[in-house]
């Protein structure tokens, strides 16, 4: 396990019976999907194949294994590495960001920090290449193996964001978007650059060349060229990057060229995925198509792994940008994901690989193991005295005057939701010294949006943020008095743009309301940013109002 969980495991130490004064313990949480999942023709999958807050993805492919990353902006850990063998089932096998001197995001908006990570696979070395937003630069980490450990970030002196890593002949270029030649004509405009790298000093060498501006038809004045990577395919070489940006306008676009450096040309049909030109009022709509990166299998077959979103209303989903994954067929020389008004498809046949194992549906933490699984992430980087102990088949909070929406760290650490209806289960035990002390579960689109349901003061409460204006631990919406229960059990159940909060004292089997067809609309990600889905778990604070 990585250094998130070697910080984790350092801390455990007996644990008393109850919770400390100041401190909140949970015996454990659970997550369950509350949709029946939907019947499959025999040897088919069902997308997203990474579901939840999981954007950005990229993928490398070496032997039989597959490995994929996705961007995490300012959560810690950061930048998950996935692992399969047959592309649809996938399961994290550590974090590339794992340890808090790697990067520091204190401070940092949620939205801000790791964008859009690249892996790729190159003479024994692992490489991901990745841009800190608001806490640096571009930069590149460097694996053996890649459940790690990483190396700490080697900074690279170029601009821009989504960098990735081309090799050949012994040389190592890097692609990636930055600001066009001149002055940008219209916001959006950006540039797609190539230049080469040293890896021996991590020094960029010799000429940038331009490779495309703007996009696939600048008479348009598309918008935010970005994510590329390079392919070379029977003597082409094949550019694809991501444009329109990243909501409902999102595409995915194909140049190719006969020299490395271009001149690239686009391709006939352009773009070679979106869904931005299907109706708003198609049934069941998946949207924000784009940010592809393609593989190549044994069989000689190539698949594509690519962001979208499934709203249940409009662009609102509070699920966040998710990973697909789409074969990709060649005509005349160029690769297409989805024919143009093609709606992405409700199954898929699955690629010919044999079956790997992937995530539970469902999962319960007992929190009877020395150390959390990597999944579990927390806002920004933990910094001073450790806030949280495992220990006796419990987790414990310490209650600290942070705010659920501060730029800091809270006590917080939660898991991403995965599915539009699902519910999350606590048992919490909490004492409550003042009208400001609370325990309970926090949901997170982002520091401004996200919803607390729990024990607070002499009260079970319902609080929620949906702007920067209001308070940073949000507004009491609803509220039940706790009849001097400390120990109680809580359930926050979504079901799309709505939700409820119960609770129970410990030992009862009836749940009791404490306010039901709330209004979470607010929490998806189309109002938070665009980038983050909700990441729900355990919170504790004292003393912020």
């Amino acid at each position: 396990m990585k250094g998130f969980c070697a910080l984790l495991s350092m801390l455990i130490a007996a644990a008393p019976v109850a919770a400390q004064q100041g401190s909140a313990r949970f015996d454990y949480v659970a997550y369950a999907a509350e949709a029946e999942p939907r019947e499959l023709p025999p040897g088919h999958f069902a997308n997203p194949v990474l579901p939840g807050f999981r954007p950005d993805p990229s993928i490398v492919k070496v032997g039989q294994d597959f490995y994929l990353v996705t961007s995490t902006f300012a959560w810690f850990p950061g930048i998950p590495v996935y692992h399969s063998r047959d592309l649809v089932n996938w399961r994290q096998i550590g974090n590339a960001i794992d340890r808090p001197e790697m990067l520091d995001f204190s401070g940092l908006a949620l939205d801000r920090g790791v964008f859009a990570p690249t892996i790729e696979y190159h003479d024994g070395t692992y490489y991901i290449l990745n841009t800190c937003v608001g806490c640096s630069d571009n930069f590149m980490l460097t694996a053996k193996d890649p459940v790690g450990p990483w190396s700490g970030p080697h900074w690279l002196s170029f601009g821009g964001i989504d960098p990735s890593i081309y090799f050949e002949n012994g040389r190592a270029w890097i692609v990636n978007n930055d600001a066009p030649p001149g002055k940008p004509e219209y916001d959006g405009h950006r540039a797609l650059w190539l230049q080469e790298i040293d890896l021996a000093t991590y020094k960029m060498k010799g000429p940038r060349h331009l490779l495309v501006d703007k996009g696939v038809d600048p008479s348009t004045k598309p918008i935010w060229a970005e994510g590329p990577h390079i392919y070379k395919v029977d003597g082409w070489y094949y550019l694809s990057a991501a444009e329109g940006g990243t909501a409902d306008q999102h595409a995915q676009t194909i140049y190719r060229a006969r020299t490395l450096t271009g001149p690239y040309t686009p391709g006939p049909v352009n773009p070679i995925l979106t869904q931005r030109d299907l109706p708003d009022d198609r049934p069941n709509p998946v949207q924000a198509t784009g940010h592809a990166d393609f593989v190549k299998l044994d069989d000689g077959s190539w698949w594509a792994v690519f962001l979208a979103t499934r709203p249940f209303r409009g662009q609102e989903t509070l699920l966040g940008r998710e990973t697909f994954l789409l074969p990709v067929t060649w005509k005349d020389g160029w690769p297409s994901i989805l024919p143009p008004r093609t709606p992405l498809p409700a199954s898929v046949a699955r690629p010919k690989l044999p079956a790997s194992r992937g995530e539970a549906r469902d999962w319960r933490e007992e929190f009877d193991a020395p150390k959390l699984t990597d999944d579990w992430l927390m806002l920004r980087t933990p910094k001073g005295a450790p806030w949280w102990r495992i220990a006796n088949g419990s987790l414990t909070l310490d209650a600290r005057p942070v705010a659920a929406g501060a730029l800091a760290q809270p006590s917080y650490i939660g898991k991403r939701m995965r599915h539009a209806e699902a519910s999350w289960t606590t048992r919490v035990a909490f004492d409550p010294k003042g009208a400001s002390d609370r325990a309970g579960l926090l949901a997170v689109a982002d520091e401004n949006h996200l919803m607390f349901v729990g024990l607070e003061g002499d009260k079970l409460v319902v609080r929620r943020r949906i702007s920067k204006d209001e308070p940073e631990n949000g507004v009491t919406i609803a509220s039940v008095p706790r009849g001097g229960a400390s120990e109680v059990e809580l359930k926050l159940s979504f079901d799309k743009g709505v939700a409820q909060a119960d609770w129970r004292p410990v030992g009862e089997t009836a749940w009791r309301s404490i306010a039901r067809n709330i209004d979470v609309s607010r929490l998806a990600t189309i109002h938070a940013g665009l980038f983050m889905g909700l990441v729900v778990g355990p919170h504790a604070a004292s003393g912020t109002p």
